[in-house]
């Protein structure tokens, strides 16, 4: 058996999923899916292709109309100066796209900064590369950005990347131009890589705008963006995805891993992705309008029906909620601790609610919990109503 993978930990959102099974009529505010349907343009296009018997092997980068397209679109809407289709390739989803870049840029005993909290999928993926994640904090009362100095002190010898998540989850923190041009300019300094997971790039709320760290000048050559159309088409359960680098030795390792763990990504899928690009993008701005509302109707009822124990400011992207958990506040027995399973088992056993703890994305995250606000209203006000019920009122300490 490979025992170097026995380093790599399980999400904890895997056992809360097992949980919320047993749960009858819940709430899934643990689910980072949004309940939105796919556009029409991808299920015609995919109707399409089955129609049309496209489901024979296909080319391991992906289908070269869909490759034109990608390519486009990072010129023109993301700023990335993108030289040839022959530099983008489509992944299996984002999680596939982050899998490819590792195992393609690592050596073990690398090292890549990464955001805490994040993602657990960013540090699981640099161990299954048998690289090392160095944990970087990102701060609450930056909006959950970094401090910049910080983030430079975490530099070593052996750091080969800066893995970079904006719009973020778990918190909704948004970058600034600003701090997109000071980790470029500590990238050039270093000679490191930036892995930029853009996954919610569409993602965003009060008139933040998303920078690609590819589109500043000198970037493309040193930075590895990754996107996905599961949050910005709401495609999550087809798994498709892209990433681009225009650096050759690397796309040809990259393109061996693809290789080795796809041989090409489903056929009806990439004409979906063709259908999505190639019509209307009016439903980017519809979801983003609704989730926006959805945001805003969910931290009213946080601040009407739990105001004492819950706490934190709406994020400007993404479509999460990371709320402070009362330290005093207590419902029992803390597995292993942690206030933030404490919480997370309370609202599911005694409230139908889905979430997931803080600490499941990084130590920093430890006494904070997170919500999914992109499911309907009526799941969402559900939810709140539930949450009524077992925290208003009820003092630091419901179990007593």
């Amino acid at each position: 058996m490979s025992h170097y993978l026995d380093r790599v930990p399980f999400s904890g959102i895997i056992r809360i999923r097992d949980m919320m099974y047993s749960v009858t009529d819940p709430f899934r505010l643990d689910q980072g899916d949004v309940s939105f349907d796919a556009p029409d343009t991808v299920k015609e296009a995919m109707r399409k292709a089955i129609a049309d018997n496209r489901s024979h092997y296909l080319q391991t980068t992906g289908v070269p109309r869909l490759l034109e397209l990608l390519a486009e679109k990072l010129r023109t809407k993301n700023g990335t100066p993108v030289g040839s289709p022959d530099e983008v390739m489509v992944t299996t989803g984002g999680i596939h796209a982050l899998y490819v870049v590792c195992q393609a840029l690592l050596d073990p005993e690398d090292e890549v900064v990464v955001p805490d909290p994040e993602w657990p999928p960013c540090a699981g993926n640099v161990l299954a590369a048998r690289g090392v994640p160095v944990p970087c904090p990102l701060h609450e009362r930056l909006g959950w950005r970094y401090d910049l100095d910080e983030l430079a002190s975490k530099i070593t010898g052996r750091t080969r990347a800066i893995y970079v998540n904006s719009p973020h989850n778990p918190t909704g923190g948004v970058l600034t131009r600003g701090d997109v041009e000071a980790i470029a300019a500590i990238a050039r300094e270093r000679s490191l890589w930036l892995i930029s997971d853009e996954a919610y790039e569409d993602v965003l709320f009060d008139g933040r705008k998303h920078v690609s760290p590819a589109s500043l000048p000198g970037m493309y050559e040193r930075t590895i963006p990754i996107y996905t159309f599961s949050k910005s088409y709401a495609m999550t359960g087809l798994r498709l995805g892209y990433v681009a680098a225009r650096d050759a030795a690397l796309r040809d390792r990259m393109k061996k891993v693809l290789f080795y763990t796809a041989s090409n990504v489903s056929s009806v899928v990439q004409f979906g992705g063709i259908g999505g690009l190639e019509g209307s993008q009016a439903c980017i701005e519809a979801f983003r309008t609704e989730l926006q509302a959805r945001r805003d109707l969910f931290y009213e009822g946080i601040r009407a029906h739990a105001s004492d124990v819950l706490a934190g400011e709406p994020p400007h992207g993404a479509f999460y909620a990371f709320l402070r958990i009362d330290p005093e506040w207590s419902a029992g027995e803390r597995t292993n601790g942690s206030l933030s399973w404490a919480m997370t088992e309370y609202l599911i056993s005694k409230g139908r609610i889905g979430c997931v703890p803080g600490v499941d994305f990084g130590a920093a995250g430890e006494g904070y919990v997170r919500f999914c606000f992109a499911r309907d209203r009526r799941e969402l006000t559900g939810a709140l109503e539930s949450l009524k019920g077992l925290l208003q009122g009820v003092g630091p300490n419901p179990a007593g």
